[in-house]
């Protein structure tokens, strides 16, 4: 399994991804091709000792799509940018996923050009996993489509549902994301996407709230980008501020710090829970090819958990359902004209 990996995104820059990538190829049945500049990936590569293999090789894109980027001016006029070279690989059957720290709206875009849409699919999306009480939960989409409509939910369900399943996570549980648990609840799209839902062949136990999502009582939770975003980036806030609150509260007496070197293995095997580096990146579903967006600041550790779960998705099939799955929903709803 060839993976391609953008090695100039990200806010750690390529020494991190390298890393990241040799991790990959240690633990697991990967070829990697680092794809950026290949003067400076060759002299990381030098630095570690390590040379181009059968396992792991360079290609060359001169430009790299930088933070400030507009998304899609930048994949219009860098060509030759690292995350578009590394799409273009997939596209052209030399890798069969790409995986990515940078710009996550230029990757999107990227994706979608180069590799197309699956059949059948209106809008890909992203999809990230959430930790939760019991088991880790499927958030569809966290930002890719901020206006939405009810068919384009009810794919996203179809998607994260395919997605969940590669997870020992067999006839996933779906839930909407609504105001409140009753099927009246929430605005008009919530509304109008509830009976899709509910008239599908996906396991749809009605809507759920916000503080549900942590329960684990569900498997995929379904709203649109602009809510998933928020939501999102809400949980990211609220565990570093948590640890930060305790961190303030435990050195304020001898006593706390003496109780927190007691449960230091408790307070560790927590952060690692909530951290979003035990999930690697986040997949563009939807797309004629497998992606996945990592955080900026994702290390090494990071870059390796996107690599296998990339390859976890291009095994399992994920496309592949998500296909069959979709081919009987509607592209247009009955209010389009």
């Amino acid at each position: 399994m060839r993976i391609a990996l953008d090695a100039m995104g990200g806010d750690r820059g390529p020494d991190e991804l390298v890393s990241g990538a040799l991790l990959a190829i240690r633990d697991a049945d990967v070829e990697v091709v680092l794809v950026g500049d290949e003067t400076m990936l060759r002299s990381v590569l030098s630095a570690k000792g390590v040379s181009e293999g059968s396992r792991l090789s360079v290609t060359h894109a001169s430009q790299v799509v930088e933070m400030h980027d507009n998304a899609v001016d930048a994949i219009r006029k860098k060509r030759d940018s690292s995350i578009l070279v590394a799409c273009n690989l997939v596209a052209r059957g030399e890798a069969a996923a790409v995986v990515s720290a940078g710009h996550s709206g230029a990757t999107l875009a990227a994706a979608v050009r180069k590799m197309g849409r699956l059949e059948g699919v209106s809008r890909p999306g992203l999809a990230s996993f959430f930790p939760t009480i019991k088991k880790p939960v499927v958030l569809m989409d966290i930002g890719g489509n901020v206006d939405c409509r009810p068919r384009h939910l009810l794919q996203f369900a179809i998607m994260a549902a395919a997605f969940a399943s590669i997870h020992e996570c067999e006839n996933p549980r779906i839930g909407l994301l609504s105001i409140g648990e009753e099927a009246g609840k929430g605005n008009a799209l919530i509304k109008d996407a509830y009976p899709l839902l509910a008239a599908s062949s996906l396991n749809f136990i009605g809507n759920v709230e916000g503080r549900d999502i942590f329960q684990g009582d569900v498997d995929v939770v379904v709203c649109d980008g602009f809510v998933g975003n928020i939501c999102l980036k809400v949980s990211e806030g609220l565990a570093a501020a948590a640890m930060r609150m305790l961190g303030d509260e435990i050195r304020k007496s001898f006593w706390a710090k003496l109780g927190y070197l007691l449960a230091k293995p408790a307070f560790r095997a927590f952060k690692k829970r909530v951290d979003y580096v035990e999930y690697g990146g986040a997949p563009i579903l939807g797309i004629d090819g497998v992606a996945l967006v990592c955080h900026g600041k994702s290390d090494a550790e990071t870059i390796q958990n996107a690599i296998l779960v990339a390859n976890k998705m291009v095994v399992g099939g994920v496309n592949e359902q998500i296909r069959r799955e979709i081919s009987g929903v509607p592209l247009a709803d009955t209010d389009d004209e």
